[in-house]
């Protein structure tokens, strides 16, 4: 078994806290499906928000998903590039895997997507 990084971003359009959530939620879901997660499987979550992002935590709402109280999980700033994009999550989750770095399926959602276009859309 390896421990395997996988990556997965998403943007908002506000500062808001529900509208944080959702997207959180949205991400780590996509996240789990596309990659056959189990909670149980995660060494653990690490959250990056941009500073113009303050509204709420997203591990607030990944640990109200079943079975992912347990997870642990840490939420940051992410380093305040110019120019970088806004209103914008980052997820880097640690998980214990069979599969091999090219078997990991990495997550790009809404504005996101421009951040690493080689790996938004879907593998088939």
């Amino acid at each position: 078994m390896f421990n395997r990084g996988i990556r997965g971003a998403t943007t908002v359009e506000h500062n808001d806290e529900q509208e944080i959530l959702n997207a959180s939620v949205e991400l780590m879901r996509e996240i789990a499906i596309r990659n056959d997660l189990n909670p149980e499987n995660i060494g653990s979550i690490w959250i990056t928000m941009t500073q113009d992002l303050d509204a709420a935590f997203p591990a607030k709402a990944i640990r109200q998903l079943e079975g992912w109280d347990l997870v642990p999980l840490m939420c940051a700033v992410e380093v305040p590039v110019k120019g970088s994009l806004p209103r914008c999550i980052r997820l880097m989750v640690q998980v214990n895997t069979e599969k091999s770095q090219s078997e990991i399926k990495h997550v790009y959602l809404n504005d996101a997507k421009k951040l690493r276009p080689d790996l938004a859309a879907p593998k088939v």
